[in-house]
């Protein structure tokens, strides 16, 4: 049962990772994949640390970590969308002259 999370975790970060590098266009899929690498990151530390024996409260300190990064990108979207109008890469530019 383990060996099969690990390989729902390896292919969810593949497919996060795909579509990380593939579709640009909106900053909000790329938020969205990078959650998808964390959310696979999360599976393979849940694992090793079942397989291990180890703690697992060190998972607690990686979600915390986590849903602090998610609600900052999500307010940063959220002003991004309100300054520029969209979320689109190419509506803005960092060194406009």
């Amino acid at each position: 049962m383990l060996s099969n999370l690990i390989l729902v975790s390896v292919f969810i970060f593949l497919v996060g990772f795909w579509v990380f590098i593939s579709n640009r266009k909106h900053l909000i899929n790329i938020l969205i994949s990078l959650e998808y690498i964390v959310l696979a990151i999360f599976i393979l530390i849940l694992v090793v640390n079942i397989k291990l024996g180890l703690e697992i409260f060190i998972l607690l300190i990686f979600l915390v970590a986590r849903v602090c990064e998610g609600s900052l990108g999500v307010r940063l979207i959220v002003r991004i969308v309100r300054s520029h109008g969209s979320d689109q890469i190419n509506s803005f530019r960092v060194l406009k002259c």
